[in-house]
């Protein structure tokens, strides 16, 4: 008969094959790397809560046959303490056999004791399981942002994906940036790239931070929102040391915006690799300073090199992109659930702070190598 039951330890490596088998489609054994990541991420990182826990489907043989990836998140709702979970992986072998087992996965998740439930990456088969059991939607929330910097190089990184010999073309690619760049009017925005002399706004600076600097922007930067993070103990250190560790990605930059009179008014932490599209993880800034922080954005990854930037937005950023020739896409979706409904109207309301290291992409079954 099938059953649910919370993961553990020794389940990892047959939750490991199923990732290689359905979402990697591939039969091969799974690096003992992954294995021991997915303890690590689901079983053992700061914050866990006991009684808020990943979840295995058992088949009839009881072997496991389905998933679901779910990390607990202190958060603060008014300043009042509430219990959040965020649900990552989700994935089923077998589905045509059993076409009920993920959303059986998904019931027994949100019937868990946290207040509020979320993603940030539900495919459209999951994200219509969250709105039959009463989950809500959040276009706002659920855009990846681009903005193209080097127009050719831009266009190589994206088919390069699919075809990797087309990477021979890169210094074709870069001359043909380089004169289109030069012809972009210095402080002129277009669609097709930036400026070739694009910098740092003058009253404004751009200095690189390491972790700890990056971990100290999130409180008052989040100050702003009635539902924020509230991270236990050594739990927002892991994050960020997990989300720095992307090699598919690139290299970390973090760094912090600073004002003439010296106020930090932002900050931001991505991936870049020269030539690539740059992958940002996070924009912090404070209320009404959304749009020189962006700025500032673009100017340090044009000159690392990078042929733009995507990213996952969050709705008090949109107003500042929507002027800055910044492109939207709808991949994923971002999905709450929660029988509180002053939670889910604040939500609605964009007043909640989520997805970057509020949310799953900071782990390293995105863009990590195993």
């Amino acid at each position: 008969m099938n059953a649910i039951r919370p993961l553990e330890p020794d389940d990892c490596g047959a939750v490991a094959a199923l990732f290689q088998k359905v979402l990697r489609n591939s039969d091969a054994p799974p690096p003992q790397q992954l294995v021991s990541y997915l303890s690590d991420l689901f079983l053992e990182a700061p914050g866990r809560d006991p009684e808020i826990c990943s979840l295995v489907h058992l088949d009839a043989e009881a072997a496991i046959s389905g998933f679901i990836g779910v990390n607990a998140l202190p958060m603060t709702f008014r300043d009042k303490p509430i219990r959040a979970a965020m649900c990552g992986t989700l994935m089923v072998e077998a589905r045509e056999s059993d076409p009920m087992a993920g959303a059986r996965l998904m019931r027994a998740f949100l019937s868990g004791p946290q207040d509020l439930s979320f993603s940030e990456t539900a495919s459209e088969v999951a994200g219509q399981m969250w709105e039959r059991l009463r989950g809500i939607v959040l276009p706002q929330y659920s855009l990846e942002w681009v903005r193209v910097i080097r127009p050719a190089a831009f266009a190589l990184d994206i088919s390069a994906s699919r075809l990797r010999a087309l990477r021979l073309l890169r210094p074709l690619a870069s001359g043909i940036d380089l004169g289109v760049r030069r012809r972009i009017r210095p402080g002129g925005r277009h669609w097709t790239g930036v400026a070739a002399d694009v910098a740092v706004p003058e009253s404004l600076t751009v200095s690189p931070i390491d972790a700890t600097g990056f971990a100290e922007l999130l409180d008052p930067m989040t100050a702003q929102f009635a539902i924020r993070p509230d991270w236990a103990d050594g739990q927002l250190a892991h994050i960020i040391a997990d989300a720095t560790d992307k090699p598919n990605f690139g290299e970390p930059v973090m760094a912090k915006v600073t004002a003439r009179g010296g106020a930090v008014i932002g900050g931001f932490f991505y991936h870049v690799r020269p030539g690539g599209v740059a992958r940002v993880l996070q924009v912090l800034a404070l209320p009404r300073q959304a749009g020189p922080v962006i700025d500032c954005l673009v100017a340090d990854a044009a000159a690392r090199g990078a042929a733009g930037l995507r990213g996952r937005t969050q709705p008090a950023l949109l107003e500042a992109m929507l002027t800055r020739r910044i492109a939207f896409v709808q991949a994923a979706s971002t999905v709450i659930h929660s029988a509180d409904e002053e939670l889910v109207r604040t939500f609605q309301l964009s007043d909640g702070f989520f997805n970057g290291l509020a949310g799953e992409q900071w782990n390293r079954l995105f863009g990590g190598c195993f």
